[in-house]
């Protein structure tokens, strides 16, 4: 009856019980399609009963169509109905991202860039140290998916450049594993092939298939037990897959759309500690971004789930202003502002606006603002915002709520990225939530800093609202159902992919959004076994810093230098520490180096708290929360400890690093 999705999505249901009380027991393979006409804003319903779900990825997958029939879609159907009013109010014409179709091989070359892996193909193929050092560290599943890509490179290449002599893949590896002897986990190197290589050479003749340089021996930890609601940090996510892909394990632990029925993830205590994104340094980061990105493309590779990134063409956007400004752009101006400023004043200013009248009005963020009213705070804010001049008492919370909204849609650019929306919402389509989860994990590490730390306000932000749901009616199905139109029908790239599919995208989106929302604390840990590659790229390109005769000169020379100088000036405090004592340097405290006895159950807060019992100096200004214990040399280049890091476990694991407490803002 009417034009109400959410009546259409409550007759699926009821037809679906039906047909389950009836005693149907096959599948359900019966379809209801809606068909939305922009002109007339009718939806139309069509039964197909020809459809037939595709194998093994039916209704028992925990993709958005499983939980169709449980989630109420009114919200989000509503919320589209104002962004597509609010836009045809709007009589500014916006410039449509237009994304482009990259040519054969065209996308696995841009892959390879983006993973640091260009000197893998071209003519400088094979000459990088780096990139095979790179490798050495690399998982069995991650060598597999870099390897597919560069094959396809390869073919490309010979294709374009017939004249030219291009080095075969087969050979990159094999110079790879020849010059490291052992993969990364210590294990003795042997042929491992893959469903991707074809036994022929590139000329058509029978050869051999080339080695990944790995057949890992099975890591203790893969002998701990770890529940369903575990999430493993320490083995790769794809190994994992791969290793539970035949397995009854590996089955999806089915839940409707209730806020009760998320599986309760959760972390299980590691003794070195847990990194979060902000914990690492920058020349660290980057190696976790190359290493998330080919951990991505294995794990989807191995669940049989194309993974593209994609390109958009670069177009004219504004350089000044708050709505439809370029994040960069609008961090740029703040920071002239508010020097330091990670996230932009105009978003952390809207949400401040929200929370200071109260999280528990009713339908917060579901009711719209007054539209006419939205569009003239809209211009009244471009032109007063910076001046100061603007009078936030005249906002009403739900305006302020809609601004906010307003504010994500119009970005020249998604949230998320052009590079990642699609993956974002190809999440829904992998096996499991844990997979699912996986994948987020990993999609937010590969998100540009701007972007990421301007989402994790936003989720917070979602997460408080949601605290107050029993006042505000606002559960973590309702925001999620409020918020995912905003963050994933991006209109810059037209409405065409989201009119193919909108009833299946809708659920989908708002199925990841609620992921996002729920397990946002978990998306922001770098997982362990990324860590330990890490480091393990350190320890090798220090290894290899320290073969070469040069260096190994000079080192000598500094060495000498070095000792000579310390017999001359050493004190009392400088001197060797015995075994099992670590020296903490703590330069901005008054208490500036102390030595530590390590026992096992001596944690980084039980350090952190002997400098801050020191009452002296400035020490009495600092909060506990302000300083942190680091991490800093040895095979990492900086890593900020949780208070629940084991410092004796740590120390094992590198015992060559320096121990300095200092706040994150020196």
């Amino acid at each position: 009856k009417g034009n109400s999705k959410g009546n259409k999505v409550r007759v699926l249901s009821s037809y679906k019980n039906l047909l389950k009380q009836k005693g149907t027991s096959e599948k359900f393979n019966c379809f209801l399609v809606y068909d939305y006409s922009r002109r007339s804003g009718q939806y139309t319903m069509n039964h197909d009963h020809s459809k037939k779900t595709p194998d093994g990825a039916s209704f028992d997958r925990s993709g958005s169509q499983d939980s169709l029939d449980e989630l109420s879609m009114d919200d989000y159907w509503k919320e589209l109905e104002n962004i597509h009013e609010t836009r045809g109010n709007n009589h500014e014409e916006r410039v449509a991202l237009v994304v482009k179709e990259p040519d054969e091989g065209e996308l696995e070359e841009e892959w390879l860039k983006e993973a640091g892996l260009s000197n893998l193909f071209g003519e400088g193929s094979g000459d990088s140290l780096e990139s095979m050092l790179f490798l050495s560290t690399l998982t069995r599943t991650q060598k597999a998916a870099v390897e597919k890509r560069v094959e396809t490179v390869t073919q490309t290449m010979r294709k374009k450049n017939k004249q030219h002599q291009i080095p075969d893949v087969r050979d990159i590896f094999r110079l790879q594993n020849d010059s490291k002897g052992k993969v990364c986990d210590g294990s003795e190197p042997s042929t491992v092939r893959t469903s991707e290589n074809k036994n022929e050479t590139q000329d058509g003749t029978k050869g051999p298939k080339f080695s990944l340089g790995t057949d890992e021996q099975k890591s203790p930890l893969e002998d701990m037990p770890f529940s369903d609601t575990d999430i493993n940090l320490e083995i790769s996510f794809a190994e994992q897959a791969a290793n539970l892909k035949d397995s009854s394990v590996g089955k999806m632990c089915k839940g409707g759309g209730g806020d009760t029925l998320l599986p309760n993830f959760r972390l299980p205590k590691d003794k070195t500690g847990t990194t979060k994104i902000g914990d690492l340094a920058p020349q660290d980061m980057k190696k976790v971004y190359s290493l998330a990105l080919i951990e991505l493309t294995a794990l989807y590779d191995i669940l049989g789930t194309e993974f593209k990134q994609q390109k958009a063409v670069k177009i004219k956007t504004k350089d000044s202003g708050l709505f439809g400004v370029p994040l960069s752009v609008l961090l740029e101006q703040d920071q002239k502002k508010v020097p330091g400023t990670k996230i932009p004043l105009i978003f952390q200013k809207l949400i401040a606006q929200i929370e200071e009248a109260t999280l528990e009005t009713e339908g917060l963020l579901r009711i719209p603002g007054v539209a006419t009213r939205v569009k003239s705070l809209c211009q009244e804010l471009e032109a007063k915002f910076y001046e100061g001049t603007f009078n936030w008492e005249n906002v009403k919370q739900h305006d302020a709520a809609s601004l906010l909204k307003l504010f994500i849609r119009e970005l020249p650019q998604p949230l998320l990225t052009v590079e990642y929306l699609k993956a974002f919402q190809d999440v829904q389509n992998l096996p499991t939530k844990k997979q699912q989860l996986q994948a987020l994990n990993l999609l937010v590490l590969l998100l540009p800093e701007a972007n990421r730390d301007t989402l994790k306000v936003l989720l917070e932000f979602l997460q408080r609202v949601i605290d107050h749901r029993d006042r505000n009616k606002m559960t973590l199905k309702n925001v999620a159902m409020v918020m995912a139109p905003n963050l994933f029908t991006f209109h810059g790239f037209g409405s065409k992919t989201i009119e193919q599919s909108e009833f299946v995208m809708a659920a989908g989106t708002a199925n990841v959004m609620r992921f996002m929302i729920q397990y946002q604390k978990l998306l922001w840990t770098i997982p362990k076994f990324i860590v330990n590659q890490v480091r393990k790229q350190n320890t090798e390109s220090q290894k290899k810093e320290k073969k070469d005769k040069a260096m190994k000169k000079l080192l000598k020379k500094m060495a000498y230098d070095r000792e000579k100088h310390e017999k001359q000036e050493k004190t009392p405090n400088d001197a060797d520490v015995p075994q099992g004592v670590i020296r903490v340097q703590a330069p901005h405290l008054s208490k500036v180096s102390m030595a530590i006895q390590l026992t096992e159950e001596l944690k980084a807060r039980d350090i952190v708290a002997r400098f801050l019992s020191q009452k002296s100096g400035n020490v009495q200004t600092l909060k506990k929360e302000e300083v942190f214990l680091y991490e800093i040399g040895g095979n990492i280049g900086e890593r900020c400890l949780d208070d629940n890091t084991y410092m004796k476990d740590l120390y094992q694991l590198n015992p060559n690093a320096e121990w300095v407490i200092k706040s994150k803002q020196s």
